[in-house]
């Protein structure tokens, strides 16, 4: 999965300049470029942060590189009024002028709207990799991804940008208080994270709670202002930050956050909140862009599982592994001190370093089958050793749109034995290459796609489209030489089905966490503590790890029904072209593209 499919946060300056654009104008505003680069000016007031990820906290955005997002009350009020206001700018549009590819954007930039109105209808919680009953925990929330942010894509090149490093700092307190606010005003109508969630997040949180001396974003600071050259008073000034506004906010937070554990309960789903019934539909629909119900959901996890496990059987036995269901032979094979890579810094080191030499060594490969290729650096690296208690076992963030940051995969390595050989390489094509950076380095490289289309997405097509790399990475014989390896890409194919299963078990059949993390032990050998990461993500992101196999299931349709229909005028790299051409689209209009494509072949 990516980390950095985050929605940008609406603010209340763009939403007060959004709202007051008057009917006329709203018809009148033409074209549709226009449009949609003003809604993106508009994300970018509202979500700093996204701006520099982007690299686009520059000229006329040169004051967001000082600042962070609005997390208060009135930014959370700005975010709706925002919502409705482009909503209304979107439906106005008259789309008989608009190009064929035109109208795909429109369709595409208004799904987004309303699904992101569907889940604000909801006065609680924030986001994570996707819509979020709570608005801090192990995955989301200040604390956990700002320094991180400040460290990895706050650039400091010049005395003006350790300025404005300082000013976020500040801004960094702020975000915290305000999401303490929040946390108190969503436990008083009664939402609030598990037991165990908390315990993550209080984990995290104190591990983040150190002596300025010791803190990420002290230190980096200091670092890279030294190598500039720069005064020693930056660090000195960060420090005090640190430990005058920062700190205490922080301490806020811990309080507040012992006080709900208190009193947390252990059941694990949101069909617990007042209105979890109606949020998880929501929060399925905005990530899978399916309009499944979660029984059927469930019913197609079991189904696809069911698939996968008889393949994974019959090449067990190929190998000679015969006796115990697959679950138990996969969990002997993960414990072969010959896949462990050493639980020491230089053994997973090294771990990473084999990633990387995964990453490249498919490279090569990927012209046989794609016309064309993105042009960024991508490369593999640990998670941070301060978030890696509750973060996700891999993720991908992308590349600057210039190129000058490269995009990153993200392996947590907490327990080496979470990650035996055979699993890493075809997570580090799922990450990387032909994935998330491939399939998003042709989006920000597309000169055709507008650049609100390259900077939003959905999950349905991002994740199917990385799981079906992870097949063709076995169809272009990456596995050729590594039967192991094969192995380990039918158990991640067996886990996005489990996973359809699980979370929907979870949020709509009221399992329990110890449920569910026995049904990935003993269905695909999943060891208990990378089950229980996986679980508990599950558990503040409802509805996105069914993104995966669904939207997979939807892109081998489309190249199934090719394949038929056009026999030997069929062309992987064309099909490629094609689902790839309009960037992240909801799963029924790919399926339009691919059936418009196959029709025009």
């Amino acid at each position: 999965m990516t980390i950095d499919r985050r929605h940008f946060l609406a603010g209340s300056a763009a939403a007060t300049t959004l709202a007051a654009v008057p009917g006329a104008a709203i018809a009148a505003e033409q074209p549709l470029s226009a449009l949609f680069d003003a809604l993106v000016q508009a994300q970018l007031r509202r979500s700093p942060e996204g701006a520099t990820n982007l690299g686009l906290d520059t000229g006329a955005n040169a004051d967001l590189r000082a600042k962070l997002s609005d997390q208060s009350a009135a930014g959370i009020a700005g975010n709706r009024a925002a919502t409705r206001a482009e909503r209304a700018r979107l439906d106005a549009v008259d789309t008989a002028t608009l190009s064929p590819e035109e109208r795909i954007d429109l369709e595409c930039v208004r799904y987004a709207r309303a699904s992101t109105a569907a889940v604000q209808a909801f006065d609680f919680g924030g986001s994570s990799y996707g819509p979020s009953p709570y608005v801090v925990s192990q995955l989301s929330g200040a604390y956990q991804s700002v320094p991180d942010f400040l460290d990895t894509k706050h650039k400091i090149e010049s005395a003006g940008d350790a300025d404005a490093y300082l000013l976020r700092l500040r801004a960094f307190a702020r975000q915290i208080d305000d999401q303490t606010l929040r946390m108190k005003h969503d436990a008083g109508v009664g939402v609030a994270p598990p037991d165990f969630i908390l315990d993550l997040a209080l984990e995290q949180m104190g591990k983040t709670r150190v002596p300025a001396s010791d803190a990420l974003v002290v230190r980096s600071l200091a670092r890279r202002a030294a190598a500039r050259g720069l005064s020693e008073r930056y660090a000195a000034d960060a420090a005090r930050l640190w430990t005058a506004e920062i700190l205490p906010a922080l301490d806020r937070q811990i309080a507040f956050a012992r006080e709900l554990r208190a009193r947390a309960t252990h059941d694990a789903g949101v069909w617990k909140l007042p209105q979890g019934a109606g949020f998880y539909p929501a929060a399925l629909h905005a990530n899978t862009t399916t309009s499944l119900s979660p029984e059927e959901v469930h019913r197609f996890g079991l189904d696809q599982a069911a698939a996968i496990s008889a393949r994974l059987d019959g090449e067990l036995r190929k190998l000679g592994y015969a006796k115990g269901s697959v679950g138990a032979r996969m969990t002997a094979l993960a414990r072969d001190p010959a896949q462990l890579f050493a639980n020491t810094d230089a053994g997973k080191i090294e771990a990473i370093a084999y990633c990387n030499a995964r990453l490249s060594a498919i490279r090569g490969r990927l012209p046989a089958v794609f016309e064309r290729l993105p042009s960024y650096t991508f490369e593999v690296r640990r998670v941070p050793l301060q978030t890696e208690a509750g973060s996700a076992g891999a993720f991908a963030q992308p590349p600057s749109l210039d190129g000058t940051r490269p995009g990153l995969v993200y392996f947590n390595l907490k327990d080496s034995a979470d990650w035996p050989k055979f699993d890493l390489a075809t997570t580090t094509y799922h990450e990387g290459l032909p994935g998330h950076q491939l399939e998003g380095g042709l989006a920000l490289s597309n000169t055709r796609l507008p650049l609100i289309r390259k900077i939003g997405g959905f999950s349905g097509y991002g994740e199917g489209w990385a799981l079906y790399s992870e097949q063709l990475a076995d169809e272009i014989g990456m596995y050729d030489d590594d039967p192991l390896g094969r192995l380990g890409y039918l158990k991640a194919q067996l886990f996005r089905a489990n996973r359809c299963v699980v979370d929907t078990g979870l949020h709509h059949y009221r399992w329990s966490r110890e449920k569910a993390v026995r049904y990935f032990v003993e269905g695909q050998g999943d060891t208990p503590g990378d089950a229980g990461r996986e679980i508990d993500r599950y558990c503040v992101n409802p509805g996105q790890a069914a993104s995966y196999k669904l939207g997979h299931s939807t892109f081998v349709a489309i190249r199934d029904k090719a394949k038929a229909q056009l026999g030997a005028r069929f062309d992987l790299k064309a099909y490629h072209s094609a689902v790839l051409r309009y960037g992240r689209v909801p799963l029924d209009v790919l399926t339009r593209i691919g059936d418009e494509w196959i029709a025009g072949v």
